[in-house]
């Protein structure tokens, strides 16, 4: 069976094939059309699977849109009587684009199908609407390496549902046990806090997550906020189930988040504005949000395990790319293992949508996964079209014919402190850049992560990076904790790599707090000594592998960073004319594409 998955209309929209329950091919519409989470009909994302499977639209035997589109208009409907005459401007605002559009989604895909071929006939084909939160738990089951676990969905909102949780079994399905639902969110909770704190709502959340360790954790200050969340904000119960007050939170019917007066008033300072400078309060409230976040969902799962007795446990949604909480959940051990697939947000509802059709309406059955969850799903380019882009642009280049001197050239130039944007193979489904699609630098460079930031991505200083490290090397600079392919949860280094924190270290500002050296890899050290770690297996991705080897074999460090290939409010690069723009117009210093050196 051939399933076209979609995801459209929110935020970062995406296509998926599958045939016969296995992932063919899937991409995001924002990285071919440039636009940050673009969220319109994936159009250049269909296109792409089709091409790429070599599928026409006549042999698909079904198309799966991620969520149902009535049950949200109702949830809004409902929500505009029950808070009436509140959200007026909101109501007036929303209505035209439902009653016009998102009402007849059947319709939008049957007539932009048809434009992208013309001759294609509708009656053969079923177009069906799993839930949102169906389409989130399908996306992480049947991409698991479980035959059995109980599963939590943790996003904004879909339908009416803001978490749900129950069992998911190879051979009988998905049952959904409980759910938590609209307005009572634990994601637009921590979204209203990124707003407040002057980060843009749906794509800021993880720099808030990221700002959060920076706080003075032990102060009177954090103790206080958390208090101030927990008495007015949030009602938190022995499951992890919530209720949010009324009273301060306004995204239920108004174009805001919250009302910045209300919010001003209970923690006394003001709203910060998205270019105002972050100080301490900033990371202290950040820090309260993060930790009301992780005590709720640490109750989610206590509940969830009562409830289902299960070994496993896969999560999905938005709130699953919060990497330091799904840390904290891990070591918990409530679970013997978390599963978490590679784009857990709405992106990956397409891949969810697509594969819980597939296993409803056939006879598959899902052993899980006998490998890592393969996200390298995307275009591929070949050495014709990648030189005649180089040439195009009059563009110097050297061509390895052996992988071994590109490898070597290249980790030279990394130990040599240089910057390398490095295009290899299919682009990643998901927000993460896992090794094709990366900027890549040395770790051991104390002003490498200013230099990134503000040089190369053009972004906020605080924010940390990430690094990639080979499977047999993680125990060599982390702790234990959970290996992650996808960078989906964080990770401590080990004590003998980190230095002693002064002690009036709470007392430096925000910048003197970044640019302490605070271990023998400070480029990929976070301020709390964690980082949010990629662990690269050969078979997964060998030219990356090969990469970090020989990059520890010219330096004696075994761990490199590697951030997007992408600058600050671009999608991640996905063609070579993508890459190599990228490149002429940021500070790296190296680009290899494939087997390709330029060197500016």
């Amino acid at each position: 069976m051939k399933v076209l998955g979609i995801s459209a209309y929110y935020h970062d929209s995406a296509a998926a094939i599958i045939f016969n329950g296995k992932v063919l091919y899937a991409a995001q519409e924002e990285r071919f059309t440039r636009i940050k989470n673009d969220a319109s009909f994936p159009e250049e994302a269909i296109k792409f699977c089709l091409n790429e499977s070599g599928f026409s639209l006549s042999d698909i035997d079904a198309i799966a849109f991620y969520d149902k589109p009535f049950l949200k208009f109702e949830r809004l409907l409902e929500t505009y009587y029950a808070f009436a005459p509140r959200g007026f401007k909101s109501f007036v605002k929303a209505m035209p684009v439902w009653l016009k559009e998102k009402l007849f989604i059947k319709q939008i895909i049957r007539k932009r199908l048809k434009q992208i071929n013309k001759d294609f006939k509708f009656s053969k084909i079923d177009i069906v609407f799993p839930e949102h939160h169906l389409s989130h738990i399908a996306s992480a089951f049947y991409t698991s390496p479980f035959k059995k676990s109980a599963f939590i969905t943790v996003d904004g909102v879909g339908e009416w549902a803001t978490t749900s949780y129950g069992v998911a079994c190879g051979e009988d399905g998905i049952e959904i046990l409980g759910e938590l639902q609209f307005p009572d969110s634990i994601g637009l909770f921590y979204s209203s806090f990124t707003y407040f704190l002057g980060f843009e709502v749906n794509r800021g959340e993880y720099k808030m997550m990221g700002l959060a360790p920076y706080s003075n954790k032990q102060s009177d200050r954090v103790a206080q906020f958390i208090g101030i969340i927990e008495e007015e904000l949030i009602d938190i119960k022995k499951d992890g189930s919530i209720k949010l007050s009324r009273d301060y939170f306004e995204f239920p019917v108004g174009l805001r988040m919250v009302n910045p007066k209300k919010w001003e008033r209970l923690f006394g300072f003001k709203k910060r504005e998205p270019n105002e400078k972050l100080t301490q309060i900033h990371a202290d409230l950040a820090f309260a949000a993060q930790k009301v976040l992780e005590q709720v969902l640490i109750r989610m799962i206590k509940h969830v395990k009562q409830q289902t007795n299960a070994d496993y446990l896969c999560m999905a949604g938005g709130v699953a790319l919060n990497c330091v909480a799904n840390s904290v959940l891990y070591h918990q051990k409530i679970f013997k293992d978390i599963y978490i697939q590679p784009a857990p947000g709405d992106a990956g509802g397409a891949l969810g949508a697509a594969l819980i059709t597939n296993y409803l309406k056939s006879d598959l059955t899902f052993n899980g996964l006998n490998k890592p969850f393969n996200n390298y799903l995307g275009p591929i380019f070949s050495n014709f079209e990648i030189e005649k882009m180089l040439r195009k642009n009059k563009c110097n280049f050297h061509y390895f014919e052996s992988s071994e001197d590109l490898m070597n050239k290249t980790a030279n130039y990394l130990a040599e402190k240089k910057v390398v944007g490095w295009f290899h193979g299919r682009t990643e489904f998901g927000p993460r850049a896992l090794g094709n699609r990366s900027i890549l630098a040395d770790a051991t460079d104390g002003g490498m992560q200013s230099k990134l930031n503000l040089k190369i991505k053009f972004r906020e200083s605080f924010r940390p990076f990430a690094p990639a490290v080979c499977e047999e090397d993680y125990g060599t600079y982390f702790k234990q904790g959970k290996q992650s392919y996808y960078m989906l949860f964080t990770n401590e280094l080990k004590q003998s790599l980190v230095n002693e924190l002064p002690n009036n270290f709470d007392e430096l500002s925000l910048e003197e707090k970044q640019n302490f050296i605070k271990s023998t890899l400070p480029a990929i050290t976070h301020v709390d000594f964690s980082a949010r770690v990629q662990v690269v297996k050969k078979s997964t991705n060998a030219k990356f592998w090969n990469l970090i080897q020989a990059y520890k074999k010219v330096s004696g460090n075994g761990v490199i960073i590697n951030t997007s290939f992408n600058v600050k409010d671009e999608p991640i690069v996905n063609t070579p004319e993508n890459a190599y723009f990228c490149f002429m117009n940021s500070g790296m210093d190296i680009l290899v594409i494939e087997n390709y050196l330029i060197v500016k």
